[in-house]
């Protein structure tokens, strides 16, 4: 039952009181403001995290190779490993029933690009359709390349975006010859990437086209492999590792490399990766949870401190009470209310300005590993309201003592 009287009692002690009630909700409204910023940045490492992932397939595995570091079997370190086409066969004839995607890349850096009286220098990918999936391009007109281009040896390309600004600016790019190293292309498609400006500033072509005409002969550069959905994220984590360790082995062996020489294979496993980062980021969560929550403890415990130096300052008032018939219960009553009253307040008020500061300064933030920091409401309504819980039972204590005070002693207290 609202009690008019009990409210007036209390607005009557915070105006007599109003630093030391400021202070101690400020306190309190620090304490959950800390929290809910902590969380939401957090969350916002969680999101750069998970956008670096998305710039390729979420469980790419990524081959390239080195220089070996090692003597093995009669061949002396130093040794440039290159991997061939028979390698990336050899991987297809093994493991076709467990990839998803697959794509082995011949790569040209700093190849010399020309469209009228526009030039450039960029870096041209020959490569399988495949590749389109394993790298999340997105066709902004066109196609991209295709089984018969491979098949024919096709002189046409796929240009990224920002290549396709630089050559054509807004002029249509599909359909359009352009000349790379001095050789005819036909560009059939422009795509956009998730990676940003640096890999959208580069040419797609069918690998067998790149190998001939770059003298490519059957080198290749590197490796993009994928393999078929699990049921949970551990399974997958585990195929992919077991995965990664036989194409390890594969590799290896057929291009005579220690067992212990981890210059000269390098397999880079995304999956893996990611368990490890969004371990790394539940831990840093952890922390911020302990942070946050041992400010609210630190608030939590000056509003009981409060609440014990109210209870000594009443004490004959107290004592007036309980003379005249007021039971235990209503003295309790009276300073939980006080209590629940400020911790409230001050926790909304912290919960509020925190909201304000995520929901408008929030978005602006962007940067390599946090990115819309943001926190669930409900996390932080719930969180109030355990402050809430907690303000009540800081003011039970200093309660309990004001209702066991024997009148005659509280009638006597200066």
């Amino acid at each position: 039952m609202f009690d008019l009287d009990r409210w007036d009692e209390i607005f009557e002690t915070i105006s007599k009181n109003k630093l030391r009630t400021f202070l101690t909700g400020l306190s309190v409204a620090s304490g959950i403001f800390i929290l809910v910023i902590l969380l939401g940045i957090g969350e916002g490492m969680r999101n750069g995290i998970s956008r670096e992932f998305e710039q390729d397939a979420a469980n790419l595995i990524f081959v390239f190779p080195g220089v070996t570091s090692k003597e093995f079997n009669g061949l002396n370190p130093g040794r440039r490993i290159q991997l061939k086409n028979e390698d990336y066969n050899q991987i297809l004839l093994r493991y076709r029933d467990k990839l998803d995607h697959a794509a082995s890349v011949y790569q040209v850096y700093n190849g010399v690009i020309n469209y009228g009286n526009e030039t450039g220098s960029y870096r041209v990918d020959g490569t399988f359709p495949a590749y389109q999936s394993l790298e999340n391009m997105t066709l902004t007109s066109g196609r991209f390349i295709d089984i018969n281009d491979l098949d024919n040896n096709e002189k046409n390309v796929v240009l990224g975006h920002r290549l396709k600004l630089d050559l054509f600016k807004e002029e249509e790019a599909v359909g359009k010859n352009i000349k790379i190293g001095g050789i005819n292309f036909k560009v059939v498609g422009v795509y956009s990437d998730p990676g940003g400006e640096r890999d959208e500033a580069r040419v797609v072509m069918p690998i067998t086209t790149a190998q001939k005409a770059f003298g490519g002969n059957n080198d290749i550069a590197r490796l993009y492999l994928t393999l078929k959905p699990e049921e949970s994220f551990d399974l997958a984590v585990a195929a992919s590792t077991q995965f990664s360790a036989e194409i390890d082995q594969l590799l290896r062996s057929r291009h005579i490399i220690a067992p212990d020489d981890n210059s000269a294979l390098h397999i880079n496993n995304y999956l893996e990766n990611a368990k490890r980062f969004y371990a790394l980021m539940d831990m840093i969560r952890l922390f911020f949870w302990g942070v946050g929550i041992c400010t609210i403890i630190a608030g939590v415990v000056g509003v009981s401190n409060i609440m014990l130096i109210i209870v000594k300052e009443r004490t004959r008032e107290i004592g007036i009470r309980k003379a005249l018939g007021a039971q235990p219960l209503s003295i309790i009553a009276m300073i939980l209310h006080e209590s629940i009253f400020v911790t409230a307040i001050a926790g909304f008020t912290g919960l509020i300005l925190s909201l304000i500061l995520l929901e408008f300064v929030g978005p602006a933030i962007e940067t390599q590993y946090i990115y819309n920091p943001t926190v669930n409401f409900t996390v932080a309504i719930n969180t109030v309201f355990i402050l809430i819980f907690a303000g009540a039972l800081a003011g039970f204590f200093p309660a309990w003592r004001a209702a066991r005070i024997k009148p005659i002693v509280a009638l006597r207290d200066e």
